[in-house]
C-alpha cells in the first residue's frame, strides 16, 4: 500500500490528510458505501456501542447506526462532520484526531475505521483504540478498493492515480496491543456513470492536492479513456468493480 508505509513520508501523509478538511458534500455524494455483507462481518452480534474513527460524512457511520449501534463519530474536520450531521442527525459526532478522542476509557464495544487508518499515526491510533474498548470489544478496519484484477480498472486506477489500492500482502500498520487479525475480502459493483467517475476521481487527495494544471491533465485523461477508448457516452451507466477489504482483532490480553 502507498499510504503509510514505513517508506512513506510523515509530513506528506499529513498534508494528503489536510485535503479532506472541507468539501464534505462533495465526498458524501461521490464517494461510495459499503456492502452488507462486509458490514456484517464487522460488527460483533452483541455490540451495542461504536467509536468510527475518521468517520468523515459517515459513509459507514450510518451503516452502523442502522444496525442499532449507538455511535460516536470522530474525525478532525469540521466539515465533514457537518455533512455527517445534517444528514444524521441523531448520531454524536467530536471533532478531534484519532490518536486522541477526548472519549471515556471502555466506553465502546466497537472502533472502526473505514477508509481513514492510513491517515493515522498506527501506533497512537493502536493504543486510543484499545483504550477505548470494553472488555470483550473489536477494533474493526475497512477500505474500499477499486478491484484492479479487472484490466479496465486497473488502467482507470493509474489515470486517476489511486495510490491507495492494496498490495496483495498488505495487512494494516497497527501497535502490539492488537492480536487476532482476521481478513476478508467482499467483492461488488458499483453503478456510475462515466462523470460519476470524473467526480469521484475528484474527491481523492491526488487530485485535492495538485496544481490546476494537473487536475486538468487527470479530467482530460479522463475524459480520452472512458469516452475515445473505452466508448462510453456520458449517461451510461457502467458497473465499477470493487473489493471491500476488511481486518478486525482484539486487545492482547
Amino acid at each position: 500500500m502507498a499510504r503509510g508505509g514505513p517508506k512513506f513520508d510523515e509530513r506528506r501523509r499529513r498534508e494528503l490528510a489536510d485535503a479532506f478538511l472541507a468539501g464534505g458534500e462533495h465526498y458524501e455524494r461521490v464517494r461510495p458505501g459499503y456492502p452488507a455483507d462486509a458490514v456484517d462481518w464487522l460488527v460483533p452480534s452483541e455490540a451495542r456501542t461504536a467509536v468510527d474513527l475518521g468517520a468523515g460524512t459517515g459513509k459507514l457511520t450510518a451503516l452502523l447506526a442502522d444496525r442499532g449501534l449507538t455511535l460516536t463519530a470522530i474525525d478532525p474536520s469540521p466539515g465533514m462532520l457537518a455533512e455527517l450531521r445534517r444528514l444524521h442527525p441523531g448520531i454524536a459526532t467530536v471533532v478531534a484526531p484519532a490518536e486522541s478522542t477526548g472519549l471515556p476509557s471502555a466506553s465502546a464495544d466497537l472502533v472502526v475505521a473505514a477508509q481513514a487508518w492510513h491517515w493515522f499515526d498506527p501506533h497512537a491510533a493502536t493504543r486510543e483504540a484499545v483504550r477505548l474498548l470494553a472488555p470483550g470489544g473489536r477494533v474493526a478496519l475497512v477500505w474500499n478498493q477499486l478491484d484492479t484484477s479487472v484490466p479496465w480498472v486497473h488502467r482507470l486506477t493509474r489515470i486517476m492515480h489511486a495510490g491507495d489500492v492494496h498490495k496483495p500482502d498488505f495487512h494494516p500498520p497497527s501497535g502490539p496491543e492488537l492480536t487476532g487479525w482476521e481478513a476478508a475480502s467482499f467483492p461488488w459493483e458499483d453503478p456510475i456513470t462515466p462523470q460519476g467517475i470524473v467526480e469521484l476521481a475528484k474527491s481523492r487527495s491526488y487530485y485535492l492536492r495538485a496544481s490546476e494544471k494537473h487536475r486538468a491533465k487527470v479530467e482530460a485523461n479522463l475524459a480520452w479513456y472512458l469516452h475515445e477508448h473505452l466508448g462510453h457516452s456520458d449517461e451510461e451507466i457502467l458497473l465499477l468493480p470493487y473489493r471491500t477489504q476488511a481486518w478486525r482483532a482484539v486487545p492482547r490480553s
